[in-house]
């Protein structure tokens, strides 16, 4: 679970509560398809999709995000919205 969460997250996130919902949305985006069939029992990502994305965002898969570089991937993310 520590690979989806970042240094210093929680804090941030009392001290900027509006950034929590975009954060929410994006992962729901994220999530592995039929979560619920599986353990962890969670809508987490799968380990392998997570590593493309944090290759995209930050040019490493094991690289750990700033809370402000997750909430500005998160926001840029929920902005990709297809149709538009």
């Amino acid at each position: 679970m520590s690979r989806y969460w970042s240094r210093g997250l929680g804090p941030y996130l009392l001290r900027h509560p509006s950034s929590s919902s975009r954060l929410l949305r994006a992962g729901w985006r994220l999530r592995r398809r039929d979560w619920w069939r599986h353990a962890p029992f969670l809508p987490l990502p799968d380990p392998s999709y997570w590593d493309f994305r944090m290759a995209t965002v930050s040019g490493s898969p094991s690289e750990r995000l700033t809370p402000q570089a997750m909430v500005d991937a998160a926001t840029w993310s929920l902005r990709q919205r297809v149709g538009r």
